[in-house]
């Protein structure tokens, strides 16, 4: 079977194998690098290398048996999930998605289903804004992550341009990320930057903190503000100078002031009789500070987008939780 495809903007950029394997997840990779080698597979017309990167417009001739270039499933995953989204902003690049507690990013062995990625996806495949059966291998992704049970800002890219752009500036920290949190008692100081080490614990699925480096563990830096305090509790605005697993609730567990509601790196004990089950955390703000070029989204430059609320914070300010 002959079928040929042209490379699209979303497309571009890619090696010529890594494509191949994504848009074709049935071509083994022996029958792949084969069909390279006896020139089955051509870039242009030409005898093409695993390591060519595609440019938009580039046209590709594949020469292979039909069952191998199977590509859209008859039904799609995404059409399960839920058609709830909170949308904080929306361009034709990007969207900012309030995910609530209890949401998964992304699927895991327990939630396949209903999780934010495919809410997305579904959301922009009613719109008309995706379309999977055009496109080869790139489908509307986050670019950040939280906990399941952490609310707040996600950053979803529309384009396989903006995901390569706020994937190099999220790790260049180029997105400025701040956090409303609740811990038990009050701070030594209004406003510091906390220093440590991180080590993570696969099987028990928890990070360690220590104040001093060891073999393995990362180091970390998280920056605190006192809100307010009441009832022998502190709400905080964190600003996340570097992004590690349970970096929040593990670091300021460690200096003594565990968030409320817990119970991973906290004690149920502490947070008995308050009415909290889950940690009270929000990512409430996202600052873009560029210090180079973001390309196409250059636009976003200083800009800064935050919740109009924080869940836990309007109970804390009237005094409600003990």
């Amino acid at each position: 079977m002959k079928k040929t495809l042209t490379i699209t903007k979303n497309d571009a950029g890619q090696r010529l194998d890594k494509f191949l394997t994504k848009t074709y997840p049935r071509l083994p990779q022996s029958m792949l690098y084969k069909a390279i080698r006896k020139k089955d597979i051509r870039l242009n017309g030409k005898r093409c290398d695993i390591a060519d990167r595609l440019a938009e417009g580039d046209t590709l001739s594949l020469f292979l048996p039909e069952d191998t270039l199977q590509t859209v499933p008859p039904t799609y995953e995404f059409m399960h999930a839920s058609r709830r989204l909170d949308i904080v902003y929306e361009d034709d690049h990007l969207l900012l998605l309030n995910k609530p507690v209890g949401l998964l990013v992304h699927p895991d062995d327990k939630e396949f289903a209903d999780t934010l990625i495919f809410r997305v996806q579904r959301y922009l495949y009613e719109k008309g804004a995706y379309d999977p059966a055009a496109e080869n291998s790139f489908a509307p992704a986050l670019v950040n992550r939280i906990d399941r049970n952490t609310a707040g800002i996600v950053i979803a890219a529309k384009t396989a341009a903006a995901l390569r752009i706020l994937n190099e500036k999220l790790k260049n920290r180029e997105i400025q990320k701040y956090y409303q949190c609740i811990v038990h008692g009050s701070m030594p100081k209004q406003e510091d930057t906390l220093e440590g080490y991180l080590e993570k614990n696969e099987s028990q699925n928890r990070v360690y903190i220590s104040a001093t480096p060891k073999a393995g563990a990362r180091t970390i830096r998280t920056r605190y503000r006192v809100l307010a305090e009441k009832n022998g509790l502190s709400l905080l605005e964190i600003h996340l100078l570097t992004g590690r697993t349970h970096q929040i609730r593990a670091h300021l567990a460690s200096i003594g002031h565990p968030l409320l509601g817990d119970g991973k790196y906290g004690t149920n004990a502490q947070n008995k009789g308050t009415g909290f089950h889950k940690q009270a955390l929000c990512s409430y703000r996202l600052v873009f500070d560029f210090t180079s070029s973001a390309e196409e989204l250059d636009y976003l430059n200083g800009k800064a987008f935050e919740l109009a609320s924080v869940w836990f914070a309007e109970a804390f300010y009237n005094g409600e939780i003990n």
